[in-house]
């Protein structure tokens, strides 16, 4: 397929809203959880997860609806990746995201339910503010490093193009 064929299919890929994200993974979530979760009997109720008397509500950043996003975004707009790599990397890369998340929920749940929820909010806000975008960029580089890639996301496209255009001298 021609390189501008291929970066427009991209680019119109790379506008997949927020919404399919939470979709798919949403019930992906919340239902790995009470897998994780499971000693502690838990309900799942709606967009809540019950467990030890105390009510989890899951809202858009506990699914981590921003980190697929981000991972896609990234595969997306990275030049000479083949279709496969991109499926592989997408699902390998959701796949460490996915467990990540789930072993973040499990132990907020745990600290919640055995040291009380002033300790549980200090570790959310240290989950929320660092670890989530630090995991998120060493997934990348772990990706683009498996994979062995070598161009770097909007720029390898902008100077493959400016090196076709008129603008070069």
């Amino acid at each position: 397929m021609r390189y501008e064929y291929n970066l427009i299919i991209r680019l119109i890929l790379s506008f997949i809203p927020l919404n399919a994200f939470l979709f798919i993974f949403t019930p992906l979530t919340i239902y790995g959880s009470y897998l994780a979760l499971f000693y502690y009997h838990p309900v799942v109720d709606g967009l809540n997860l019950i467990a030890g008397g105390e009510i989890f509500t899951f809202v858009a950043a506990c699914v981590a609806a921003l980190a697929y996003m981000l991972l896609w975004l990234l595969i997306m707009l990275t030049k000479d990746i083949s279709v496969l790599n991109r499926i592989k990397m997408f699902l390998f890369g959701s796949l460490l995201i996915y467990l990540m998340n789930i072993l973040r929920i499990f132990i907020l749940v745990y600290v919640s339910l055995n040291y009380g929820t002033n300790l549980f909010d200090k570790i959310h806000i240290l989950f929320w503010d660092f670890t989530a975008s630090i995991f998120v960029a060493l997934v990348w580089i772990f990706l683009i490093n498996f994979y062995k890639i070598k161009s770097i996301p909007i720029y390898s496209d902008f100077m493959h193009l400016y090196k076709k255009s008129v603008f070069r001298k």
